[in-house]
C-alpha cells in the first residue's frame, strides 16, 4: 500500500463505527477516531494502536453542532492530519413521532446523517481525487429501501438519500481510485437502540435469526468498498428483503410499515 492511508470515521465510539475502525487498523491503515465521548474513542485508540501497530488519532466532535463539518475539517487539518479514506457512520433516530418530536432534535438528526456527510465529502474527496487514491463508506439501512415509517418519520427518507447519494459519488469517481460504497444493514446489535430506548420494543419484536452482529457489518462494509462495489447489503436475508421491496406495491408496503411501527409502540 506504500505510504500508510489514513481513515477518518464519524461515530466511531460503538458499535458499527468501532468495528470499522478494527477492520481499517486490522488491515493496516491509520485512523482519525470522530465522536462526541471522549472516553471510549480513548479506549479505542488504546487498544487498536497496541494491536496492530498504527495510529489512532482521537478527535471529539458535535456533529450535530452548525457549521460542524468545518469545524471539523479545521480540527483534523490543524493536527497535521490527512483524510485518505471517510467512514461517514454517525447517527442516532428519533421515535417519539414527527410531531411530538423536538423541532430542534430533528434539525440535529438530518445534520448528523446527511448535511455532515454530504459536507465532510466535499471537504475531502477533491484531495483524494487529486492524489489518485481514496475510500469512502457511507452507512445507510435496509430502511432506505423501503416504505416509509410511521412514529420514526425522518430515519427513512434519510437512509434513502444516502443510497442515491453514494451511487452518485460512485459513478463521479469511477476511474479517479478514489471508491465509494454505501451499506445498507438491517438490525444489528449495536447501542443504537439503547441509546433511542426501543431496545425492549426492537427485541420482542423481531426474531433473533433477523438480527446481524457489528463486526460482520464491519467487515462486509469494508470489502465492498475495497472491491469498489457501490453497495454492500449484508446477510443473504436483507439481500432477498430488499428485492422484495421493489416488487411490493405501495399498498402492501404501507400497510407492512404500519404494522412495523405498531410492533414498536411508535404510533
Amino acid at each position: 500500500m506504500g505510504t500508510r492511508k489514513t481513515i477518518a470515521i464519524t461515530g466511531a465510539s460503538a458499535g458499527i463505527g468501532a468495528e470499522i475502525a478494527r477492520v481499517c487498523a486490522a488491515r493496516g491503515y491509520d485512523l482519525i477516531l470522530i465522536a462526541r465521548r471522549e472516553a471510549p474513542l480513548l479506549a479505542l485508540s488504546a487498544e487498536l494502536e497496541a494491536g496492530h501497530n498504527i495510529r489512532a488519532h482521537v478527535v471529539t466532535a458535535d456533529l450535530g453542532a452548525p457549521d460542524a463539518a468545518r469545524i471539523l475539517a479545521n480540527a483534523v487539518a490543524a493536527r497535521g492530519l490527512q483524510v485518505d479514506g471517510l467512514v461517514n457512520n454517525a447517527g442516532f433516530s428519533k421515535t417519539t413521532g414527527f410531531t411530538t418530536t423536538d423541532p430542534a432534535a430533528q434539525q440535529e438528526m438530518i445534520r448528523v446523517m446527511l448535511s455532515v456527510p454530504v459536507e465532510l465529502a466535499r471537504l475531502w474527496l477533491p484531495a483524494m481525487k487529486q492524489r489518485g487514491w481514496g475510500r469512502i463508506v457511507n452507512v445507510a439501512s435496509m430502511a432506505g429501501f423501503l416504505q416509509a415509517t410511521g412514529g420514526d418519520t425522518l430515519y427513512g427518507p434519510i437512509k434513502s438519500f444516502m443510497i442515491k447519494f453514494s451511487q452518485g459519488l460512485w459513478v463521479e469517481s469511477q476511474g479517479s481510485g478514489v471508491h465509494v460504497s454505501v451499506v445498507c444493514p438491517g438490525y444489528t446489535y449495536t447501542e443504537f437502540h439503547d441509546v433511542n430506548g426501543s431496545r425492549e420494543a426492537v427485541s420482542a419484536a423481531y426474531p433473533k435469526w433477523m438480527w446481524l452482529q457489528a463486526d460482520r457489518v464491519a467487515r462486509d462494509a469494508w470489502d465492498a468498498v475495497e472491491a469498489d462495489k457501490p453497495r454492500c447489503i449484508p446477510g443473504k436475508r436483507y439481500q432477498f428483503l430488499s428485492v422484495v421491496s421493489k416488487l411490493l406495491p405501495d399498498s402492501v408496503g404501507l400497510k407492512t410499515a404500519a404494522s412495523h411501527a405498531r410492533k414498536l409502540k411508535r404510533v
